[in-house]
């Protein structure tokens, strides 16, 4: 493969080999993110969706592409309440993996979400006039009907009290625990807009969570299991979703503690009496036996009652073996052995070979 390449001196965009090399990126989210990357500063306010049009990367293609560059931490999404309570998504494009902590510290210093403080909002038009006090209720409200508008949040109350929540005009009474569960379940939304729960939905997976705490485990913690690992496909009901993770992660209940049994009132026992001192039994040697087996005589230890040492009972077997072969094949081991000796004695046996040999050697010295 040949390569030529000129360095361009302007209009250029300097990309990492970790993006143009990136295995989990296909090439519509590298070319998007090169696009973005090289943008001036008066066209970041667009969204990226229309920057992908106007390269052609449009419908399925332009979601698989965002899609990629989100998971692998190149695209963050926020919504967040701007001028006049209108929401708005702000989309936050790195050319480096970046964590959710990492872009939410980016967020916070571009002031995303902080809106404009109530001295520079534009004055209401009008004199300010006194406040008006009668029976008369608002058009949209009929007599005997409270609003259907409850906090977002429980108020804090103090340590150990109970606290009351209004809930379709009700006020509810909540201990300590079932408040603190009530305040986690509806600050997930601060982690992840899915997992939005409204107060009578928050009510409704107390009882669990409240068992989460009673078994140990503390409200931080009970937030980070809830709100991390969401699928990646999106939560679709964020109730369904947080029950199923409440019901199916519940940790294990604490084992009681057993209280110790009362000891009963010392009453003075008789001492036990003292022993008599009993020297320790050596360990059990066996005697030395001399050995009935052939040979110059020798000594072994005996154990069982064995008679003959271990090289003689080996012998002994081999004898054994040696006769029950000669026997199955019906030779007689002693006249073999004779015939053995008388052949070796003729003119023609080994002896008289042996002796021919050391007499022809000794001439030839």
């Amino acid at each position: 493969m040949l390569w030529h390449a000129i360095a361009p001196v302007r209009r250029y965009t300097k990309a990492s080999h970790d993006v143009v090399r990136h295995p989990r990126l296909c090439s519509d989210a590298k070319i998007l993110l090169l696009y973005v990357q090289g943008l001036p500063d008066d066209q970041t306010h667009v969204a990226l969706s229309e920057h992908g049009q106007k390269l052609g990367i449009k419908g399925r293609a332009f979601q698989r592409a965002k899609e990629q560059l989100v998971v692998n931490g190149f695209v963050h999404e926020r919504r967040a309440a701007g001028e006049r309570g209108l929401w708005a998504t702000h989309q936050l494009v790195s050319n480096v993996p970046l964590t959710d902590a990492d872009a939410l510290v980016v967020w916070r210093e571009a002031g995303v979400g902080a809106g404009a403080s109530p001295s520079a909002q534009s004055p209401t038009v009008g004199q300010p006039g006194p406040r008006s006090v009668g029976h008369q209720l608002p058009v949209d409200e009929e007599l005997g009907k409270n609003s259907s508008r409850p906090p977002t949040e429980a108020p804090s109350g103090g340590e150990g009290e109970g606290e009351g929540v209004v809930v379709a005009g009700e006020v509810v009474e909540l201990s300590a625990q079932e408040a603190e569960a009530e305040r986690v379940l509806l600050s997930l939304r601060n982690f992840d807009r899915q997992l939005r729960l409204g107060v009578r939905e928050a009510r409704e997976l107390v009882g669990l969570a409240v068992e989460w705490l009673r078994r140990g485990v503390s409200a931080g913690e009970l937030r980070r299991v809830l709100s991390s690992g969401l699928p990646a496909k999106g939560v679709r009901s964020a109730v369904g979703f947080l029950r199923h993770r409440l019901e199916m992660k519940m940790p294990e209940a604490p084992a009681p503690v057993s209280e110790p049994a009362p000891e009963p009132a010392s009453v003075a026992e008789p001492a036990p009496p003292a022993l008599p001192d009993v020297p320790p039994v050596p360990p059990r040697v066996a005697p030395l036996v001399t050995c009935e087996g052939p040979g110059n005589e020798h000594v072994f230890r005996a154990y069982g009652g064995a008679t003959l040492c271990p090289d003689c009972q080996q012998a002994a077997a081999w004898a054994r073996w040696a006769e029950r072969r000669a026997a199955d094949l019906g030779v007689d081991l002693a006249e073999d052995a004779a015939k053995a000796v008388e052949a070796g004695r003729g003119s023609d046996g080994w002896r008289s070979r042996l002796a021919a040999a050391a007499a022809g050697g000794g001439a030839e010295q």
